[in-house]
């Protein structure tokens, strides 16, 4: 399945996720998918974005929340990324899951009682954040590609002239 569609399956999943389990399995399927986005882009990916993917394809690797039932069960949404379509469209949605994740793992953090949940949702929010970290480096990164032929044509004036060859410019 499309990266988009993924991200918006899981952006919904979390929406509808009822209790701190169903949260902490969503947190953690949002994680595995951008770990998948991550490594695919690492490989496929616009060059200048492929050191900031490879190290998304690494956060949280081996963390043993994705053992949880309510993810074995279901499996990891990530498994079924196919490809991805458009790499910007893609990198916003999985910032926006991300931070839903980030915001509801917060919630689930301040109920519980009980201590290992607690640290799992700190685990849980720290990885989400620094994927979210490193998902703007590679927005920002895009967006500075797009600009450069904008800067070239301001810099170059509008006939790509930048001034007299130097040879032309005298002793």
């Amino acid at each position: 399945m499309e990266a988009e569609r993924l991200i918006e399956a899981g952006r919904r999943a979390l929406a509808d996720s009822r209790g701190a389990l169903d949260v902490m399995a969503e947190a953690w399927q949002a994680q595995a998918l951008a770990r998948a986005v991550g490594s695919r882009l690492a490989l496929c990916g616009p060059m200048e974005l492929r050191s900031e993917a490879r190290a998304l394809g690494e956060i949280g690797a081996g963390c043993s929340a994705l053992d949880h039932p309510t993810v074995i069960s279901g499996g990891a949404r990530a498994a079924q990324l196919s490809g991805i379509g458009e790499v910007r469209p893609a990198l916003a949605g999985l910032a926006l899951l991300l931070g839903e994740a980030g915001i509801a793992l917060v919630g689930v953090a301040c109920d519980t009682g009980e201590d290992g949940l607690y640290w799992q949702c700190i685990e849980a929010m720290d990885a989400a954040d620094e994927s979210l970290d490193r998902v703007h480096g590679m927005l920002r990164r895009l967006a500075e590609r797009e600009r450069e032929p904008e800067r070239a044509r301001e810099r170059d004036g509008p006939y790509g002239i930048r001034g007299p060859a130097p040879s032309a410019a005298g002793p």
